[in-house]
């Protein structure tokens, strides 16, 4: 991935993929998060004023803050404008791609197959989503994808955990994406702040080792 964000992704890891049905169970598993120690998130567009939210985390420049589930070209320029320094589909959209390299975003491009991996990369993917990863052969799979596009930035999302996330990075990920397992909704609205820290804390314990 020949992009200025690529040292800035291999080094986190973990990208919490922030989906919620309100925009304030949104901006509190960020907060929760973020005080365990994480700095890069996606905030998906099926959040309640998503871009509203992309803009008010991203004006503190210690966070890193993305775009995701971009649906068209004219949302991601709107999500640009807000501050998202990344933007991500779980499918192959070629628009998205110009006004990411205009704004300096890296662009994140969905796919399963060694024939989609290859339309993603033409239609200007910086980096490629494999999801749901759990359901299509899950570490196994990114192994193969790997060993045929050697270089190649993978971001598994779907089914990946605090417990099984190592063994897509041992398979060639260059990092994961984790929604459920770092922003369980169920425990945002209960007000579980430890459960959601504790799953953050276990996380970066294993980075760091």
């Amino acid at each position: 991935m020949p992009h200025a964000l690529d040292e800035v992704f291999r080094k986190a890891q973990v990208i919490p993929v922030v989906r919620t049905r309100s925009a304030k169970s949104a901006a509190m598993a960020v907060a929760w998060l973020r005080e365990a120690g994480l700095s890069i998130f996606e905030v998906t567009m099926t959040v309640p004023d998503a871009t509203a939210l992309i803009r008010d985390l991203a004006s503190d420049s210690s966070l890193l803050i993305g775009a995701g589930t971009v649906p068209d070209a004219a949302m991601a320029e709107s999500c640009l404008k807000a501050g998202a320094k990344f933007i991500v589909a779980p499918w192959i959209d070629r628009s998205l791609s110009a006004s990411c390299r205009t704004a300096g975003a890296a662009l994140m491009l969905g796919a399963m197959t060694p024939t989609e991996v290859r339309s993603a990369l033409a239609a200007g993917a910086d980096m490629v989503k494999i999801f749901p990863a759990s359901s299509i052969g899950g570490p196994g799979h990114i192994k193969a994808l790997a060993s045929v596009f050697p270089g190649v930035a993978f971001c598994p999302t779907g089914g990946v955990d605090p417990a099984n996330f190592r063994t897509y990075l041992d398979a060639g990920a260059a990092f994961v994406g984790m929604g459920g397992a770092l922003v369980d909704e169920r425990r945002i609205e209960a007000g579980d702040k430890r459960a959601i820290q504790a799953a953050a804390e276990a996380v970066l314990g294993i980075t760091r080792a």
